[in-house]
């Protein structure tokens, strides 16, 4: 089953990845644009889903310019159960989205693999609401077969400017046993983080090719990357808290 797993989820990826070549592209158009003119990518998920706003954040060989929006409540460190529920919650993002610091010309890209719950969708619409274009990361086929649990029956996928699927299945797990009570071996996360950090990189491209300095951190454990490090993040601390 190890190797199945890794062999599979191998070949979903590459499939996927060729299948959205051209929403990808045109994703990291809109980066390299919104990060010349000054602007910020804003990143965000709930529960399992937030890791691929931390993938992007602060890391070596990434943009200095992505602002996760990570909420212990919509988290599974403060209650994986609880979680659930507030996400499920219809107008939920109005508790916190006075706190975030979204403005037109940035990016925010929102990722659910359902795209059924009401606290995805509901950011996206905010920010689109503040005048930032918005990225969905879903699964087609899962949210095809799933019934929405928003006020208005909208999926993420239906909000969104730009959808990316992950090609991820109905219920995100691609291994079956016949002694098994369920499918198992989920693979949004392994999927959504490639084509996220693939996306990125064709974003450094075109910022090359426009003759513009891409802001990439070097890996802290560098003996050359502190002071070049300390540049991007005196750059951008003031729009991204977490780099205070």
């Amino acid at each position: 089953m190890y190797l199945q797993y890794v062999q599979q989820a191998a070949n979903m990826l590459v499939e996927t990845a060729q299948k959205q070549t051209k929403q990808a592209d045109l994703a990291a158009e809109w980066i390299s644009d919104c990060v010349q003119k000054g602007g910020v990518i804003h990143v965000f998920g709930c529960g399992h889903s937030h890791m691929l706003a931390e993938e992007l954040f602060y890391r070596a060989g990434g943009l200095a310019c992505i602002c996760p929006i990570l909420l212990d409540e919509l988290m599974l460190h403060k209650g994986a159960v609880h979680s659930s529920m507030l996400e499920r919650q219809n107008s939920y993002t109005d508790s916190f989205v006075d706190e975030l610091d979204i403005r037109s010309g940035d990016m925010l890209i929102v990722i659910s693999t359902s795209g059924i719950n009401p606290v995805p969708v509901d950011m996206l619409l905010q920010g689109q609401k503040a005048g930032a274009k918005t990225i969905a990361i879903t699964s087609a086929a899962y949210s095809e077969n799933a019934l929405s649990r928003h006020k208005k029956q909208i999926k993420l996928g239906d909000a969104a400017d730009l959808v990316i699927d992950n090609g991820a299945p109905y219920g995100d797990a691609i291994l079956t046993h016949e002694k098994a009570p369920a499918p198992f071996s989920p693979v949004s996360t392994v999927i959504g983080a490639a084509l996220l950090n693939g996306i990125i990189a064709a974003s450094i491209e075109k910022m090359i090719k426009c003759g513009f300095n891409p802001p990439i951190f070097l890996s802290g454990n560098r003996p050359d990357a502190d002071e070049y490090n300390q540049s991007l993040i005196h750059q951008y601390q003031q729009r991204i808290p977490l780099l205070r």
